[in-house]
């Protein structure tokens, strides 16, 4: 344990070299100032219910993860507090707040504020802001930040003027007879729900609630509360720009008393992203109401054909060791072919995992694993056998000022034999137990063992993204023909990470799938099917009543 002037001293060293965001002038309706957000004057969080802005009987610091500091008050609903919110649920009729037969003029308006949101997200002040505030609650380089306000303000404005009103497009079918005509409609379901973990504050909960709202929901979201204040100001944003403040509540609280609210609030369909433990415990108690994007141990498989190499190597450090791989999407095991093996593959993520570094964020704190925790997981993949640590395994540089809570790990590696993979249930369980930090296992192969290698993918639980890195059509189809994920890159520029607004985003093989960022999307997850079969005649003036049947 560092002593304090140690920490102190530790703490100057890393906070200075963190680079800010141009600050301009502050949005009206904003109500923090990441630049100034400190120990020494913290910013606080309100809840959102019924209309207003709350504040709680009890609250909770939030440290800053680069050096400890109590830079953030939020509430901490439990209790009485809660009540609020499980009324609103159970006051939301299964009919929606708006659907194609009631409050249609909704569509459109949701359409015209979508289009304020995305003009504001333009403006440089705005982007600015979202991004200096979300790398102050999850350090990540700038480059990421920016990546996640970008991908918000696209997606918006792909739904900006008629864009919600046609994800409620329906279809009919002709009848038997005059007068007869069935028509297919997408249905809310009611009080919906959004739970969203720290790895991305702004985009994965703005994305899920807003297309729970335009579908004609009312929604309440609930975020980790340690990076919450970033989708707080997002709302404001859209309050702002004409959101309906009926139609969107947002809770500070721990999952347990989120919980409590769902049950008692009678929750119609909840949209989980998070640990795969959580899900389970969801699906039980909320009697199947859920969608879930659950947790990620995502694979890559180098084909046998090789080129791009400088390219192939960059993408998949990228893929494990971008935002110090806390990701859902990130490369866990990468299956390397012994012809990318002999062409120095291993050496050349090495290499360039070596260049990440505190100082410009390329490296950062682990929010949900402790240093300990990441090194002894490491230790003991290595310790299976013919495995090894490639690169990697000690602590990171510059990390001794981080939270104590929070993690710091050096880009790591570890190869392990295929055949030590397989080799039974319990190393097979530990191999692929996902560390949610800059940590992936190398498995290399040979062109004879691709089957034992869709054999490990075949055994593997979570099945989120994937990438199958070969130009070669015909090995490409065979993986993609033996395997389930549900966002899969394919082509010498496959990777894991880094999806963009325009393609579906979520896992596969599971009922319970839940999706982002589509029309499709949109409508699987906060939809139902609706028939209404129209019969008004005529009946002929002859027809008379034939005999019972």
């Amino acid at each position: 344990m560092l002593s304090q002037s140690l920490q102190k001293l530790a703490r100057r060293a890393v906070a200075p070299t963190r680079r800010t965001f141009q600050k301009g002038a502050l949005p009206a309706w904003a109500t923090v100032d990441p630049w100034a957000m400190s120990g020494a004057a913290p910013a606080k969080g309100r809840n959102f219910v019924d209309g207003e802005w709350r504040d709680a009987a009890h609250t909770k610091t939030i440290p800053d993860p680069l050096n400890g500091e109590a830079f953030l008050e939020v509430p901490d609903a439990q209790g009485a507090d809660l009540d609020p919110f499980v009324d609103a649920m159970r006051r939301t009729p299964k009919s929606g707040l708006h659907n194609p037969l009631k409050a249609p003029e909704k569509y459109f308006e949701l359409g015209e504020c979508n289009a304020l949101i995305g003009a504001a997200l333009r403006d440089e002040d705005t982007q600015n802001f979202f991004a200096e505030l979300l790398q102050r609650v999850v350090p990540k380089h700038d480059k990421q930040v920016l990546g996640e306000v970008t991908t918000v303000r696209k997606w918006v404005e792909g739904f900006a003027g008629d864009g919600v009103r046609r994800l409620a497009q329906a279809t009919s079918l002709p009848g038997d007879h005059a007068g007869q005509e069935t028509r297919s409609y997408r249905w809310p379901y009611g009080a919906t729900s959004v739970i969203t973990p720290f790895n991305f504050p702004l985009e994965i909960p703005a994305l899920q609630s807003l297309a729970s709202v335009w579908m004609g929901n009312k929604c309440t979201v609930k975020i980790d509360e340690r990076v919450q204040i970033v989708y707080e100001q997002f709302l404001r944003l859209c309050h702002a720009c004409g959101f309906p403040k009926d139609a969107l509540d947002l809770i500070y609280c721990s999952g347990p008393a989120f919980n409590d609210v769902l049950i008692r609030g009678d929750a119609k369909m909840t949209l989980f992203t998070g640990s795969q433990a959580v899900a389970e415990k969801l699906t039980l108690d909320l009697r199947g109401k859920v969608k879930l994007e659950d947790a990620g141990f995502d694979w890559k498989i180098l084909g046998p054909d090789v080129d791009d190499f400088e390219y192939v190597a960059w993408q998949a450090d990228q893929d494990a060791y971008a935002f110090s791989g806390q990701k859902c999407s990130a490369q866990s095991i990468c299956f390397v072919h012994e012809n990318w093996e002999a062409a120095g593959f291993t050496a050349k993520i090495k290499e360039t995992a070596a260049q990440r570094n505190v100082g410009d964020l390329s490296a950062g704190p682990v929010l949900s694993w402790s240093t300990d925790k990441m090194l002894d997981h490491v230790g003991k993949v290595a310790a299976l056998p013919g495995a090894k640590v490639v690169f990697g395994g000690r602590k990171l540089a510059g990390s001794e000022a981080f939270h104590a809570a929070y993690g710091g790990l050096e880009p790591t590696a570890v190869e392990v034999p295929l055949a030590t993979m397989l080799a039974s249930p319990e190393t097979f369980e530990l191999v692929t137990t996902e560390l949610f930090g800059p940590f992936q296992v190398l498995v290399p192969y040979a062109s004879a063992e691709l089957p034992a290698v869709l054999e490990a993918c075949e055994r593997m639980t979570n099945h989120l993204t994937a990438a199958v890195v070969s130009n070669d059509a015909n090995f490409a189809n065979a993986v993609l023909g033996a395997t389930v994920n549900g966002t899969v890159y394919a082509g010498r520029r496959a990777r894991t990470t880094g999806a963009p607004q325009n393609h579906w985003f979520g896992p596969c093989g599971d009922p319970r799938s839940a999706g982002i960022h589509t029309p499709d999307a949109i409508r699987l997850c906060w939809s139902s099917h609706r028939e209404v079969i129209a019969d008004v005649g005529p009946v002929g003036h002859d027809w008379t009543a034939p005999a019972p049947t």
